[in-house]
């Protein structure tokens, strides 16, 4: 399973979410959007795994 991590950015004075999984990534203005995507992305995820697994 990919490796959701969220990461700071300062740009032009102001500070940016990074939420990355692999080489992808999505920029928010405000933490909270960055932590509620990254949360609901990780869940997407494991269940997606789980899913792929269970049909093996």
């Amino acid at each position: 399973m990919a490796d959701v991590r969220i990461e700071v950015l300062e740009r032009g004075g102001r500070r940016l979410w990074q939420v990355r999984v692999g080489r992808r990534a999505l920029t928010f203005h405000e933490e909270l959007a960055a932590r509620a995507f990254a949360a609901q992305l990780h869940m997407r995820l494991g269940w997606l795994g789980q899913a792929q697994r269970s049909d093996d």
